[in-house]
């Protein structure tokens, strides 16, 4: 028996691009109410095609090893740890 539960969320958006940012956003709230909310795993999909997954977080290894990239799946920059956006902690 597993110890672990994923919650599904139907959200709809009217666009992959909205939907996308509405995800990011949501996975980035709730990261900061529970270390085990996995954001690289978010994925989004047209409602009639919920198998066809877009991914919403780049979540590529970084190259010194220190964790994956926080960055959108399509940013045209370096990788990094967090969004340049988000600032530090």
């Amino acid at each position: 028996m597993t110890d672990r539960w994923v919650i599904h969320l139907p959200v709809t958006a009217p666009d992959l691009h909205r939907a996308r940012i509405f995800a990011r956003t949501a996975a980035r709230v709730l990261a900061q109410l529970s270390a085990r909310v996995e954001p690289g795993g978010v994925t989004v999909s047209t409602e009639d095609e919920q198998c066809v997954r877009h991914w919403v977080f780049c979540d590529r290894p970084l190259p010194d090893g220190g964790g994956r990239c926080a960055l959108p799946v399509d940013h045209g920059s370096a990788c990094a740890r967090r969004a340049p956006w988000l600032g530090r902690r």
